[in-house]
């Protein structure tokens, strides 16, 4: 069968139905537990499809290897990530003040690294090794930065400004908390709290409270 290069994440077909979308899902829940128990280069996809409980002729319908899983499982993180996030698009968040804003902002980010552990164990693993999930990680910012840019627009900064502000927020936001996940858990913390002063000091020397 040939893949079907406008399905996500190089899946060879997108799930029609709500029965194989949850197959789907199920895949992808049990990839992830086992790339984070065994390593992404130790899991086999039998041993996903055995876990998963399904044909691992069913596997091969939707995806052609482990690596088009890992892309789907990447496409996933930054969803769920983006939801989280768009929350901060309400009109009523981006009236805070600009230190509570920040505090959610950091907070729902760190949140989510913290219930979303494989995205770190994972793709530590396999970093820099497959140029596909740079793409898929450079949309998913791509997004978050138009979304931020959006919600700057609101206290009343010009559009430029914000779309380099977001840029620099989404990048260094990012990057910090993402190194912090390797740290001991109280130097962690302590790297969030310094995420959130870098921040707020940032936006600070554009908008006036």
């Amino acid at each position: 069968m040939a893949e079907n290069s406008s399905s996500p994440a190089g899946m060879r077909r997108k799930p029609q139905q709500a029965r194989s979308q949850e197959r789907v899902n199920r895949i992808l829940d049990m990839a992830e537990a086992l790339f984070i128990a065994e390593g992404y280069n130790a899991t086999t996809t039998n041993a996903i499809a055995t876990r998963a409980n399904v044909p691992i002729g069913s596997l091969y319908q939707f995806f052609p290897d482990k690596a088009a899983i890992l892309r789907a499982l990447a496409v996933r993180y930054g969803e769920l990530l983006h939801q989280r996030l768009a929350m901060l698009d309400n009109a009523e968040l981006a009236k805070l003040p600009l230190p509570a804003y920040v505090d959610q902002l950091i907070d729902v980010s760190d949140q989510f690294f913290s219930e979303h552990p494989g995205y770190y164990a994972i793709f530590m693993e396999v970093q820099g090794t497959m140029p596909e999930l740079e793409e898929i990680e450079e949309a998913a910012d791509a997004l978050l930065i138009r979304d931020f840019a959006t919600s700057l627009t609101q206290r009343g900064l010009d559009l430029a400004d914000c779309e380099a502000i977001a840029f620099v927020l989404v990048k260094v936001i990012g990057t910090l908390l993402w190194l912090s996940l390797s740290q001991e858990k109280s130097f962690r913390q302590r790297l969030v709290t310094e995420t959130k002063r870098l921040t707020l000091s940032y936006l600070q020397s554009y908008v006036q409270q």
